[in-house]
């Protein structure tokens, strides 16, 4: 840790720093914050550093001087975090702790060269304003200039909201080779491109991501944008979530907004590749509309509304409880709306070791109270069934 160390002091000694991000959380810490980004601020002319610590529901905030600023980043750098992001003005450092306490930092490229310092500023995005993001402009979010047009800045701060959630994702992706990625019913893919433009432009790693969608015509648009820009390791496909095969593993599986239960069939299919990362933004959750009963909830099923939310609610809860079972670590958190939509529940898994006999009491009591047999089980096969009906081997 001594060159973690160094490089802090350096760091602040010469006031570079221009944005730092802590996450991964070291295993066996009580968890309070999931993660800390740290910026310069300019308060009364004084030059502070501020501390943003997310908490679930809340962000807390402390502003420090540059001393008492690094020897606060050193506490949370390996005694509490294993993961850090540098963004100064001479280069950007990754540094990475494994569990057995190796340290690896590698520089790279400065991909940040200033920063405002007004404490009530503008949000700071991942993919920053003023800048002209090749992919962005192509596709009418931003002008040559860099400047977001007013009619697509919904658009502007729903990409960086998901570029936010892909970031948490990176401890649990490959480092030392190329990223494999499916992006079911990808659409025009603004987001797709953005995945690709985080990964490869920011983050320097190598990918393969393929984007998959019904639309012929939008399939051939979005190749011809992929090619347009040299976006090589991106190429999309026309063809149906359960009829595609997928040779080699496949790493992060992304589907957002399939509609009703092509998200199940998304799902199987990510659980079938053993994916590490799992993102779903489910859509149109029309399968337990008519079949969730329960007396004790007549006064929420008998309004049309309100049962249709409900019914979304217990869908996305047990696709959740479904894949606890199947050995990942889930996440339901709340996606910027999409064109307007309210569907804006994002699904996000982590494969990881848990509980997954308290998981499968879990979904059968929750069924029971439902009276439900959902599509996801049948989708899963009859070994998922057994699981259910068995429970977990000793």
């Amino acid at each position: 840790m001594e060159t973690v160390y160094k490089l802090i002091d350096e760091v602040f000694e010469k006031e570079s720093m221009l944005f730092v991000v802590l996450s991964n959380v070291q295993k066996g810490v009580e968890k309070s914050y999931k993660k800390v980004d740290i910026k310069p601020v300019l308060i009364k002319g004084n030059r502070l550093n501020q501390f943003a610590y997310h908490y679930d529901n809340k962000v807390n905030h402390e502003n420090l001087e540059g001393d008492q600023a690094a020897e606060r980043l050193k506490d949370l750098i390996g005694p509490y975090f294993r993961q850090a992001m540098l963004y100064t003005i001479d280069a950007d450092y990754q540094i990475l702790i494994s569990k057995k306490g190796k340290v690896k930092i590698l520089k790279k490229q400065p991909t940040r060269n200033s920063v405002d310092l007004s404490h009530n500023r503008k949000k700071s995005y991942l993919l920053e304003e003023g800048i002209a993001h090749d992919f962005l402009v192509r596709l009418g979010v931003m002008n040559q200039d860099g400047k977001v047009l007013a009619k697509r800045y919904d658009k502007f701060r729903q990409l960086n909201r998901y570029i936010e959630m892909v970031a948490d994702c990176i401890p649990h992706l490959p480092k030392d080779r190329a990223i494999n990625i499916i992006d079911f019913g990808c659409g025009k893919a603004y987001l797709t491109f953005a995945l690709y433009y985080y990964l490869v432009k920011i983050m320097h790693y190598e990918v393969n991501i393929i984007g998959l969608d019904l639309k012929t015509d939008v399939i051939a648009f979005c190749n011809g944008v992929a090619e347009e820009l040299g976006y090589e390791g991106l190429k999309f496909l026309q063809g149906d979530i359960r009829e595609y095969t997928q040779e080699g593993g496949v790493d992060m599986v992304v589907t957002l907004h399939a509609c009703d239960t092509a998200t199940d069939d998304a799902l199987v299919k990510a659980i079938g590749w053993d994916a590490s990362v799992i993102l779903a933004v489910p859509c149109c959750q029309h399968e337990f509309f008519k079949k969730i009963h329960n007396p004790a909830m007549i006064p929420m099923e008998k309004h049309g509304l309100i049962k249709e939310r409900m019914s979304a609610l217990v869908t996305d809860s047990l696709r959740a409880n479904v894949l606890e079972i199947l050995g990942y670590q889930v996440q339901v958190l709340e996606f910027i709306d999409m064109e307007h939509t309210p569907k804006n529940i994002l699904i996000r898994a982590f494969k990881k070791e848990g509980d997954i006999q308290k998981a499968i009491e879990e979904y059968k009591h929750f069924k029971q109270f439902w009276h439900l047999e959902p599509y996801i089980e049948q989708a899963m096969g009859h070994h998922f069934t057994r699981l259910i009906r068995d429970g977990v081997k000793k």
